[in-house]
């Protein structure tokens, strides 16, 4: 019974390892925006929209990686 529990645990701390690439992607978006907007101000708000989607589908990945944990965890 110890082996399983260590083994959900085990589990659910790989599957937030995700967390970090979506902290980098999103981080990797905005570095984006700010470059973009240095370059041509002009450019703010057409680049912003896309910004924001970026960072929403940067997001919903790190989501989802948290959403398998709490399912390793609290689920199974």
């Amino acid at each position: 019974m110890q082996l399983v529990l260590a083994a959900k645990y085990i589990g659910a701390g790989i599957a937030t390892i995700g967390l970090t690439g979506a902290g980098i992607g999103i981080a990797i978006v905005f570095a984006a925006l700010i470059n973009g907007t240095s370059r041509n101000p002009g450019l703010r708000n057409t680049l912003f929209p896309f910004a924001i989607l970026g960072f929403a589908l940067a997001e919903a990945t790190g989501l989802f990686c948290l959403m398998i944990s709490f399912l390793l965890l609290y689920g199974v």
